[in-house]
């Protein structure tokens, strides 16, 4: 038996020629929140993404059919990394009929953190962006951390007699990743490049003698923004696998209404 719908004429009006002759650039679906599956530290673990899917449209073409986009993200299934990104960035713009687009998806992923003294376990959250995109017929796929550190100044220990001033800043991290098929970054690599940089690391529970060695190990390690950047960019230079990037630091200044920021990119 024919399903009720079969039988009806509903017309394709998103496949009609457009007279305008203007071509989209992209155009798309923003803000789309999907579940999604990473490996990060060897483990897969579940979280929800904001996604932004888009194409680019030819000048005779009037739309897009925006529901592909969706039905794309419904069929993911397997844990997403930078080689099944660009794998799947191929497979929906087949199913767009598009040979340019891009694929971004934001969220929170967690490491499991040992405290450095008493060995207290206990989760960080951290900030994870996946890109992949096509453009002129060249593909390139980007990950993306935000990694909250603490970094305490050079300039504050050295003029006082006794304490620094020191804040919480946030290193973000954004890497192409020249082969996405061999050699994977992993998200706790991409961590550790702004984790090792900073006066410290943080984490999210401490007892009072894993407070102490925190606040001493920053006072013996202070960073300007600027040392901190560097340090982080000279790692990411020692990597093969990495090609363009882009390092942030942003120190949420603790003596004043103001964050002092600092970047540097390659490529």
């Amino acid at each position: 038996m024919n399903h009720p719908t079969e039988a009806l004429h509903i017309p394709d009006t998103q496949s009609e020629r457009d007279e305008r002759h203007l071509a989209i650039q992209r155009v798309g679906v923003k803000d789309v929140r999907y579940p999604l599956t990473l490996k990060v530290a060897g483990a897969e673990q579940s979280t929800a993404a904001l996604w932004n899917l888009d194409v680019a449209l030819p000048a005779d073409k009037k739309g897009t059919h925006m529901s592909r986009f969706v039905a794309w993200l419904d069929g993911q299934s397997q844990a997403l990394d930078a080689a099944a990104l660009s794998r799947e960035l191929g497979l929906m713009l087949d199913k767009l009929q598009a040979t340019e687009g891009r694929i971004e998806a934001k969220f929170s992923f967690f490491i499991r953190k040992r405290a450095p003294v008493s060995g207290l376990q206990s989760l960080l959250d951290y900030q994870g962006a996946l890109v992949a995109e096509r453009r002129h017929g060249q593909s390139s796929v980007w990950a993306e951390v935000g990694v909250p550190v603490k970094s305490l100044c050079p300039c504050s220990k050295e003029i006082s007699d006794y304490g620094a001033h020191n804040q919480r800043s946030l290193v973000t991290i954004r890497v192409e990743i020249l082969k996405p098929d061999t050699a994977p970054i992993e998200w706790h690599e991409l961590v550790r490049f702004a984790e090792g940089a900073a006066s410290s690391e943080i984490w999210p529970m401490l007892k009072r003698a894993d407070e102490k060695w925190v606040t001493e190990r920053a006072y013996e390690n202070p960073k300007f923004v600027e040392d901190l950047v560097r340090d982080v960019a000279l790692a990411l230079n020692a990597d093969a696998r990495i090609g363009r990037y882009v390092v942030d630091v942003e120190n949420f200044e603790s003596i004043h209404n103001h964050s002092a920021w600092a970047r540097i990119e390659r490529g």
